[in-house]
């Protein structure tokens, strides 16, 4: 199945009405005809099955045949991710995280970060095509970069940890996961540059609740430590069932 996007498509639309970037890879690209079948996703959830009524170069416009609600993850991960230096190592996380499954993203900004200004446009591009790639019909809510000590300002409660390298008292993120109470469902990960959090972060995170954890016994990197924290929450939650 391929599936496609329309951002404001929703369960009382009759048709479908693609832009002229779209309706070029569906015509010209993928040489989709009339009568073909899509399946089309809102990022909000549903799949919608669509037959092609009209298409062209310039136009493609569907009649929506069916819409159906898909199941939402059994827990809302939110990572709070330090941009890395070199730019594609970002965009790696964003993707892989994508496939494994998330479900907010917040670029952070420390005092140790080599990389201070990002490219939000390009990320959202690159989650909607993870997004459609993995055959998901969530979208990630992607918000503004902003400073780590700004954002501890007004962070969430639930379950908090930070994934830092200092030596000291370090939980396994996974064990903690899998010991959470079932009504908590709110996860936030916290995961440095590459010249990792600042002493001052670290203490500030701490005092605000957040627990330290280890994913791992080796050092990552930024993008893999993030992935990997994805991975552990996804297979925590997925042995709880």
């Amino acid at each position: 199945m391929q599936l496609f996007y329309h951002p404001t498509v929703n369960p009382e639309s009759e048709n479908v009405l693609f832009d002229k970037e779209e309706s070029t890879h569906i015509h010209k690209v993928l040489r989709k005809k009339t009568g073909d079948l899509l399946s089309i996703t809102d990022g909000k959830g549903h799949l919608y099955h669509a037959y092609i009524q009209e298409i062209g170069d310039k136009k493609c416009l569907a009649h929506i045949q069916s819409c159906e609600l898909m199941p939402a993850a059994a827990y809302h991960l939110h990572m709070v991710v330090a941009p890395t230096k070199m730019n594609e190592r970002y965009e790696w996380f964003l993707e892989k995280a994508m496939e494994i499954g998330l479900q907010e993203i917040t670029p952070i900004i420390c005092e140790h970060s080599e990389r201070k200004v990002v490219k939000i446009e390009r990320f959202e591009k690159l989650l909607l095509s993870a997004m459609k790639q993995s055959l998901q019909y969530y979208l990630p809510k992607l918000n503004p970069a902003i400073s780590l000590l700004e954002w501890l300002d007004q962070a969430p409660g639930d379950a908090q940890y930070i994934a830092h390298c200092q030596e000291g008292n370090r939980q396994s993120l996974f064990e903690q996961i899998s010991t959470l109470p079932d009504k908590v469902k709110n996860i936030t990960i916290l995961i440095g540059p590459e010249g990792d959090f600042s002493e001052k972060e670290i203490q500030k995170a701490l005092e605000k609740g957040f627990i330290p954890v280890v994913l791992s016994p080796h050092r990552l990197r930024t993008e893999t430590a993030a992935v990997v924290a994805c991975s552990s929450v996804a297979n925590a939650f997925s042995e709880k069932k």
